[in-house]
């Protein structure tokens, strides 16, 4: 049997996650980005436990240890008093019970990981899909704006809340815009003038909160996220400017040690926060959606990246051993295997409560998508 052929649109975290997990599987792989290069955007991520246990099956641990921040705690305070609220212990004693460390990084740092884990020459930028159409025999034919075409066995769309793959198959679907927006930028901590910070603190307040974490094993580079309302802004790009003066005042009566971080702060981007229901389907015959295509969430449970990570273990696993005709039964065990995790995360952080107060993380944290029982499927 030849080897199945799979196309992956995207090479965000999830599709670079798929193409490193497929490949492991004796799939042959190839990834197309839109992007002509990757630029480092100024972000920092939560790499999760559960995340981490996929990831050290392709040898990246020893990578994001070396890049990332492996912080004491996440710990909840409110806004002005600095009172603790939920302390989420990290740490080793965390480690040994979830079986992998929880580590903050820069996007751009895991990303880059992920990259080193996918053979260079099946990263295809300046790929942008403009065209999908299945064929009787199975096939999946693409068209892109470069003028390229090819033909495959099964495509993934992890093209991410825009994914053109999804408003082909199951036609838009308008963003619900929750009238919030965010801020966040990363900096130097140099700015700081030796004033020092918490590792990792979400700090609360009545209609707004701040995450403030170091991405650097040396604590050299800070970072942080927030959230607040502001009816009426609508702009989704995470490149676009934000004012930090109007920053500053809108977080004007938090704790100090947020205003030391604000005011050492040089500049920062702005995006409106917007939420999405759960799809009802994921796949169409030999294409399926995964990752922020399929099941986008807000960021308030830090788990965004980790679902798309843990997607491409278990399509693998789903994939695995699969011929042409095989591929459509194998995309819906993977969304009937997935589904009620990312369901339950997706409306889980759209509360904005998690670990606010006492919390019981063991369903996030514990979860391994390496072992995770396939959903059995009835003949289709």
């Amino acid at each position: 049997m030849s080897k199945l052929s799979v196309a992956v649109i995207g090479a965000g975290m999830g599709g670079l996650a798929t193409a490193a997990a497929l490949t492991r599987a004796g799939v042959d792989v190839q990834v197309y980005e839109q992007a002509t290069r990757f630029a480092r955007l100024g972000a920092g991520i939560q790499i999760g436990f559960n995340a981490m246990k996929v990831m050290r099956a392709w040898g990246l641990e020893p990578v994001l240890r070396r890049e990332a921040f492996y912080p004491r705690s996440w710990n909840n305070k409110e806004f002005d008093t600095g009172a603790v609220r939920f302390d989420m212990v990290f740490g080793q004693s965390a480690e040994d019970r979830y079986g992998a460390p929880y580590l903050l990084g820069h996007r751009g740092d895991l990303h880059s990981a992920l990259a080193s884990a996918v053979p260079a020459d099946v990263l295809h930028l300046d790929h942008k899909l403009v065209g999908i159409a299945q064929r009787a025999d199975r096939g999946v034919d693409l068209t892109f704006a470069n003028g390229r075409k090819t033909s495959v066995d099964a495509v993934v769309a992890s093209d991410g809340v825009h994914s053109f793959v999804k408003e082909t198959l199951f036609g838009r679907v308008e963003p619900n815009f929750t009238d919030r927006i965010a801020y966040r930028t990363v900096f130097p901590a140099s700015l700081l003038n030796g004033y020092e910070i918490d590792d990792c603190t979400k700090w609360w307040g009545p209609d707004r909160h701040i995450v403030i974490y170091y991405v650097k094993p040396d604590r050299s580079e800070v970072y942080f996220v927030t959230s607040q309302p502001e009816p009426g802004f609508t702009v989704e790009s995470w490149s676009a400017m934000g004012d930090v003066r109007e920053l500053r005042a809108a977080f004007a009566n938090f704790h100090p040690q947020v205003r030391r971080v604000l005011e050492a702060c040089p500049s920062v981007h702005k995006w409106a926060l917007v939420d999405r229901d759960p799809l009802s389907y994921w796949s169409e015959g030999n294409v399926t959606l995964l990752g922020d295509a399929c099941h986008p969430m807000t960021p308030y449970m830090a788990q965004g990246a980790a679902m798309a990570i843990e997607d491409a273990a278990v399509l693998s696993r789903c994939l695995t051993g699969v011929d042409r005709d095989g591929v459509a039964d194998a995309f819906r065990r993977f969304e009937a295997t997935r589904k009620p995790r990312t369901s339950r995360v997706q409306l889980s952080s759209r509360t904005n409560t998690w670990l606010k107060n006492p919390t019981d993380p063991d369903w996030v944290y514990g979860y391994d998508a390496w072992n995770e029982p396939l959903t059995e499927m009835a003949p289709a």
